[in-house]
């Protein structure tokens, strides 16, 4: 056999095989070992928010967002809470009013038939005189709970009757409710002289600072008994007189005046008593009261006087106890407010979830459940403003591991994805509520984002396929960066694991979204670093990634784009600068500032998206061609030092060493093949073993050029490939024998190869490799194969291997050439089946060769 048949049966990834054949088994792992190959990076640094606000200092619209500071009182609060409007204006109805002239229309028989007239009352005349405090008294301020009776009095007031007095109200106004104020004598005076009253300021500091006013309010005092009375006033009420309704009403007043009133005035004397745990007996009493209505089933909607049990525990907010709050605003959601109300105990949750001390009180309350269902249930057209604070609270409470924990068990996953999908129809940037649903979607998408940090949360996000709404919620608010980064974030950590990053990587149009928003938000430093992180993430584990980014519209213009903004704003930092992130720059974000650290984070994520790209066969070779690409990592490579940028130097040689392996005539890098190795020599030669590693592996693709070759041996690159053999790492090894294979293609390197000594060091490293690495072992004996080749040299000398040396190497080959001997070593069926293929595909073809031809030589 000829020494150029011999060349055409070596086996090597780094030579090209000029046989038209299809490839081995063998070529085809080797190749994907070493030649191609992914990169990975650290996932971007997500900063801890210690401010609890609903946005940023300087994010969003001063002046279009809701507060995050403010105050609350009982006053603020609706006491009746009706349904919310509909929002519609109606127009007037054309009638005229009549008189009713039938007896059996009165809602009240005990009073005849009368003609409205002006109060006369003196708290009526007073009313009429200061209109707009009487309105905002009954907008807001609560009054009345009656003194505290005896239990004696309260079994006793269940059958009585009702007194003169509220037989004569009940007269002068049919329907209306009787609200009592109590006032200081300066309001007296004020109102008797008709001058200007304010309310006074709600005590705050102390239990006995509450004032439950001194009136008998006639929507929550005891009603009258089981008897005829009382028969008669409900079944009137309900409109008809059936017996099973007025049973059923007679049996919840029985209730409430057995039940629920002594609990009321239990709240009363404990605020008026004003004793040091007057605080824990009122949260007792909350709870007792809130079993007592459950129990009832009088919770939601369906007690009849709800409207004064409502004014009653709104008068307790004025306590300040953020115990106590958040154990009437449990209650008050239970009976299903809305409106006004049900904003304003969303706002006093949120205020009281913005200090850190107050998170041990969400732990032992259950008052999250609450907020899940208010976001389950809640229509975002109409209250929109009562959800943005119910949000900003689950976010607040999700920065405590011990809550986050929580809000995962109680599925917060699931109900975020569903108020996302409810928000979708709102999304459309001409909708009236388009502001307001974007504030939701930042108190929403930043709850995820911590939630995402449990690995927990995982299977969630896939199940209820949370990523495919948040990439349309992406579409449906691109311009807004605050969304756009929540987002971002998420899906940075997601698709690190393999579940999430194949369920990102399916959803359609994704890609071309991720590049849309890195040309809009190209300044946007942590947005971009985090979506190339994500675009790095997918193209790692897919081939189907690789080729659908690679096509995506613009995809190559966007990231040389980036590339070149990047790369020409990067001033390198002085020698004396830490190697550590510096401290976020707190300027003003509309003007662009990259620091030297930022540039660099944002470069290291894109040539890594550039180096997963190009392991796709129908992507490498274009990106290969491409003249640009090349002169951007060229120009990092050379301008950019190992101490400042060791990260990005070596993802900068792996995407080389991936563009190398296309030898196409269109490639720039076998072109400039020369210029390459002059760049890598600093890399090779620097401290960094990474960067050594991968130095090595390039030049095993670039020794195919024979003028590279020749460039190795003048520098003497070849002696410290040589040395590598040394090493106790297979992954060194295997790049040096890779290098030293290319050069013993070349009979006068050959020879200078066999003068350092290499087939030595071959023999050493076959012998202590071999039985765990069998690829490696393999492409040793490759090496050893060319370098035994005794022909095509100009004087026909033959290799200097002695014939101990011949020996040592026949009898290593003998043992490993034996099937039983070579996988003794071998534990675990699993793990025989592979190392017997790789046996036999990787070593057993060309060890048999090079045996055949040392026995040869020895003869």
């Amino acid at each position: 056999m000829s020494s150029l048949e011999r060349k055409h049966e070596k086996h090597s990834p780094f030579t090209l095989n000029p046989d038209p054949r299809r490839k081995t088994s063998a070529e085809i792992v080797t190749e994907a070992r070493h030649s191609l190959r992914t990169l990975r990076t650290q996932r971007p640094f997500t900063p801890r928010d210690n401010h609890r606000q609903l946005f940023g200092e300087t994010s969003r619209t001063q002046d279009s967002r809701p507060p995050s500071t403010f105050s609350l009182y009982a006053l603020n609060f609706e006491a009746p809470d009706s349904r919310p409007g509909s929002g519609t204006r109606l127009s007037p109805l054309e009638h005229k009013p009549r008189l009713p002239v039938a007896q059996d229309e009165d809602p009240d028989p005990v009073s005849p038939m009368a003609l409205p007239k002006p109060p006369s009352d003196p708290l009526e005349l007073k009313r009429g005189a200061v209109g707009a405090r009487a309105r905002l008294f009954r907008a807001g301020f609560l009054t009345t709970l009656p003194p505290v009776a005896r239990p004696t009095e309260v079994r006793e007031s269940v059958n009585s009757v009702s007194s003169p007095e509220q037989r004569e109200l009940s007269a002068k106004g049919r329907g209306r409710r009787a609200l009592y104020v109590e006032t200081t004598d300066r309001e007296r005076r004020d109102n008797d002289s008709g001058g200007p009253s304010k309310p006074a300021p709600p005590r705050t500091n102390s239990v006995s600072g509450l004032r439950f006013h001194g009136g008998v309010d006639s929507s929550i005092r005891p009603g009258k008994g089981a008897g005829a009375g009382a028969r008669t006033e409900l079944g009137t009420e309900l409109g008809n007189g059936d017996r099973p309704a007025s049973q059923e009403a007679e049996d919840e007043s029985v209730v409430w005046n057995v039940k629920i009133f002594p609990l009321l005035q239990e709240l009363e004397s404990i605020a008026a008593g004003g004793s040091e745990d007057a605080v824990e007996r009122l949260c007792d009493a909350c709870d007792c009261l809130h079993g007592a209505l459950a129990e009832q089933g009088m919770l939601g909607r369906r007690c009849r006087k709800r409207a004064g049990l409502l004014r009653a525990l709104f008068c307790l907010i004025d306590l300040n106890s953020a115990q106590l709050n958040l154990q009437l605003a449990k209650l008050t959601l239970e009976l299903n407010v809305s409106g006004k109300n049900l904003l304003n105990i969303c706002k006093l949750i949120f205020k009281i979830s913005r200090s850190e001390s107050n998170d041990i009180l969400f732990q032992n309350n259950s008052i999250i459940d609450s907020l899940l269902c208010v976001l389950r249930c809640e229509d975002v057209g109409v209250s929109g403003e009562a959800v943005l604070y119910c949000v900003g609270t689950l976010k607040f409470l999700s920065g405590n591991s011990a809550l986050l924990r929580l809000l995962l068990a109680k599925d917060c996953v699931g109900v975020a994805t569903l108020l996302i999908q409810k928000l979708h129809p709102l999304s459309q940037p001409d909708h009236t509520q388009f502001t307001i649903r974007g504030h939701i979607h930042v108190q929403l998408t930043a709850t995820l984002r911590n939630l995402a940090d449990l690995p927990e949360s995982r299977p969630l996000f896939v199940s209820h396929g949370t990523l495919a709404e948040l990439c349309l919620v992406l579409r449906h608010h691109h311009g807004d960066q605050d969304i756009c980064t929540n987002i971002a974030r998420v899906f940075s950590k997601l698709s690190s694991y393999s579940e999430c990053c194949l369920v990102l990587a399916q959803t359609p149009g994704c890609y071309t979204l991720f590049i849309e928003l890195l040309s809009k938000h190209q300044w946007k430093q942590d947005l971009v670093v985090r979506l190339l992180f994500t675009l790095g993430n997918l193209t790692s584990r897919s081939s189907e990634a690789r080729k659908n980014l690679f096509t995506a519209e613009g995809c190559m213009s966007v990231l040389l784009g980036l590339y070149h903004t990047y790369h020409g704003r990067w001033d390198p930092p002085p020698a004396h600068t830490p190697r550590t992130p510096p401290a976020r720059d707190t300027c003003n974000p509309c003007t662009p500032f990259l620091g030297w650290w930022e540039s660099k984070d944002v470069l290291v994520k894109l040539v890594r998206v550039l180096a997963n790209m190009s392991i796709h066969p129908a992507v490498g070779p274009t990106l290969a061609a491409n003249t640009d690409l090349i002169h951007y990592l060229l120009n990092t490579m050379e301008l950019r030092s190992l101490q400042e940028s060791e990260e990005l130097l070596v993802n900068v040689a792996a995407t080389i060493n991936n563009l190398s392996f296309y030898q196409e005539d269109s490639s720039v890098v076998r072109d400039r093949g020369l210029t390459v190795a002059k760049l890598l020599l600093k890399l090779l030669l620097s401290s960094s073993i990474d960067g050594m590693l991968e130095a090595t592996r390039v030049f095993g693709n670039l020794t195919q050029s024979r003028e590279v070759c020749d460039f190795i041996i003048q520098n003497n690159v070849h002696q410290f490939m040589v040395t590598l053999l040394d090493s106790k790492s297979p992954e060194v090894c295997f790049s040096a024998c890779g290098v030293l294979t290319n050069l013993a293609l070349n009979p006068p390197s050959r020879t200078t190869l066999t003068q350092e000594g290499a087939h030595t060091k071959l023999a050493d490293c076959l012998r202590d490799f071999g039985p765990v690495d069998w690829q490696l072992a393999g492409l040793v004996c490759q090496t050893l194969w060319n370098l035994t080749d005794e022909g095509g040299t100009e004087t026909g000398a033959p290799s200097t291997m002695n014939n101990q040396e011949r020996e040592a190497l026949l009898e290593v080959l003998t043992l490993y050439l034996n099937e039983e001997d070579a996988l003794q070593w071998t534990s675990g069926d699993d793990m025989r089946d592979f190392h017997r293929l790789c046996w036999e595909l990787e070593f057993l073809p060309v060890a048999k060769r090079l045996r055949d031809r040392i026995q040869t030589q020895t003869d």
